[in-house]
């Protein structure tokens, strides 16, 4: 089992997402949460400011306490199942950039009407941004 934390990045309204290298094994070529693999020994918060700080180059300042979602994916092929939680991160330090053109081809900040024309890793994830975005108040990231 592989358990992954992922970040939801939100601003101006817009929540930050990659686009996952053609080359990548897992979910090629689809808009996904950045994120990564937890370590052993290290706490889900851990993994997700470890995996921000290498894969966009930002410091996590503040999250949520606890996940915005949970998933237990299990696709069938052994060794496969997947735990996915998806944290807010509230502030972090730095400009967001793909630190990691190996893993992602490109990132982009997308509105709440432009997630429904995405090709998604976890499509799952779609709806709850929406949500997500479309309760900020104006003024609000």
């Amino acid at each position: 089992m592989h358990t992954v934390a992922v970040g939801i990045l939100i601003r101006d309204h817009r929540v930050l997402l990659a686009l996952r290298s053609a080359d990548r094994r897992a979910h090629s070529a689809r808009w996904a949460l950045p994120g990564g693999h937890v370590e052993p020994g290290e706490s889900e918060p851990e993994a997700l400011r470890r995996e921000l700080h290498e894969e966009l180059g930002i410091n996590v300042l503040d999250c949520d306490d606890e996940p915005a979602s949970r998933l237990h994916l299990t696709p069938g092929a052994p060794d496969t199942e997947l735990h996915l939680s998806t944290w807010r991160v509230r502030t972090w330090s730095g400009q967001p950039s793909n630190t990691r053109p190996d893993e992602n081809d490109r990132l982009t900040w997308f509105s709440a009407d432009e997630l429904d024309q995405l090709l998604w890793a976890h499509p799952e994830h779609q709806q709850m941004l929406s949500d997500m975005l479309s309760q900020l108040t104006p003024g609000a990231t």
